[in-house]
């Protein structure tokens, strides 16, 4: 069985992990197929929008904590190569010119948690529920999670989800921000795949530079940003993207970005 799975619906990757007998836990070898897999769609310039989900109940319940075990004797070189390895992936899905969906299809702990709000915007279900647990396994988080989740839900309920261990349930996550939206289980999909076809006809070289000005602004001091901004702006004014927007706009008409394939 392949451990992560790459469907193309046209403009739209969706990437699965697909260990369901397991919870979706990772090993090394999901690990390095989830880089693979971050690779072929980031750099894949027919590839407008990514979507990232779960196979079966589970979205991804963290590390397999069995392959641990079996590696106590050899435990910090083991964990920094299963780590290392999700770590190189995040920082793909979080670079590539193009936004990134997650799906939240059930329970997600871990690095699997780490994975799940790492998404541009985040859908769930009732189902689903999102647990740190590190600390339940003596270890410190990974996957990005304690730099993502302060500037999620703010520093007091990220030390509280990180400290007591406790499980944050479906509604909870919308109401602290930890996810975008929730909806009903046997929508999920359609869902994602709606809302993923919908913005792979926006302008998505402006969307990518949007996420990597979100990013920057989280330690850039207030006047340096607009000049990221300044730059930023006037690049996308030059670009197709940008011609098109302006001159669809004074025709009446709908843009058609989709001609700009400069996103890979």
């Amino acid at each position: 069985m392949t451990d992560v799975l790459i469907e193309r619906k046209g403009p739209v990757a969706v990437i699965t992990l697909n260990r369901p007998e397991a919870g979706n836990a990772f090993n090394q070898s999901m690990a390095d197929a989830l880089l693979a897999a971050a690779n072929s769609v980031a750099h894949d310039p027919a590839t407008r929008v990514v979507v990232l989900t779960g196979a079966g109940r589970m979205f991804c319940v963290g590390g397999d904590i069995g392959d641990f075990a079996q590696n106590s004797t050899s435990i910090s070189a083991f964990l920094a190569r299963l780590a290392g390895a999700l770590h190189q992936a995040l920082a793909q899905f979080a670079a590539m010119k193009k936004p990134l969906i997650t799906l939240v299809n059930g329970p997600a702990a871990g690095a699997g948690m780490s994975l799940a709000i790492a998404g541009d915007i985040v859908i769930t279900t009732p189902q689903a529920h999102f647990t740190a647990a590190y600390g339940g396994i003596g270890l410190t988080p990974d996957g990005g999670m304690t730099w993502m989740l302060p500037r999620l839900v703010g520093l007091r309920r990220a030390q509280d989800l990180l400290l007591t261990n406790r499980r944050v349930g479906a509604d909870e996550a919308v109401d602290i921000g930890l996810v975008s939206r929730l909806v009903e289980a046997d929508a999920l999909t359609a869902a994602g795949i709606e809302l993923a076809t919908d913005l792979s006809t926006k302008a998505v070289s402006a969307l990518a530079q949007a996420r990597w000005l979100m990013q920057a602004g989280m330690s850039d001091g207030f006047v340096s940003h607009m000049d990221r901004e300044l730059q930023t702006i006037g690049a996308a004014g030059e670009s197709l993207e940008g011609q098109e927007g302006v001159a669809a706009f004074l025709a009446r008409r709908r843009p058609n970005f989709q001609g700009d394939q400069n996103n890979g």
